[in-house]
């Protein structure tokens, strides 16, 4: 039979261990989240980054399309409305369009998610696994 101090030493030694996993468990998942928002980060930017250098380009050829798409409805336009109505129509049609893409593209930003799901799981995981061991000292200690 084990006598008291037997008994104290090791709840002791069981605490000792127990905050010494938990310690390294979350200095564990503190790292796994710190890698994980930084590979989230990493392929957001490289997406922003291709989108932006395409953007530039696209832009420049873009507005050549809409300066040539002006000057064509101002040939079919009574003369009386060019080329005030030929602008506002090929603007108003190109505002449309980008209200469009804009709306889509903030649809992909949120989708894409920027929370740790990994990580989040897992802290679930450990906070069952803690609740056991937790379980397991109180009927270590009885």
């Amino acid at each position: 039979m084990e006598s008291d101090s037997q008994k104290s030493s090791s709840v002791g030694t069981l605490l000792s261990t127990l905050l010494n996993e938990v310690t390294a468990l979350v200095r564990d998942e503190a790292a796994l989240a710190k890698a994980e928002m930084s590979e989230k980060t990493h392929q957001a930017m490289a997406g922003v980054g291709a989108v932006a250098t395409a953007g530039a380009v696209l832009f420049g050829g873009f507005l050549t399309l809409l300066a040539a798409l002006v000057m064509l409805l101002n040939e079919v336009l009574p003369p009386e409305t060019r080329p005030w109505l030929s602008a506002v129509v090929v603007g108003a049609v190109v505002t449309l369009i980008g209200v469009v893409m804009l709306k889509a593209g903030l649809k992909k930003v949120r989708a894409q998610g920027l929370m740790p799901n990994r990580t989040m799981n897992s802290l679930r995981d450990d906070q069952t696994l803690a609740k056991q061991h937790k379980q397991h000292v109180k009927e270590e200690v009885k």
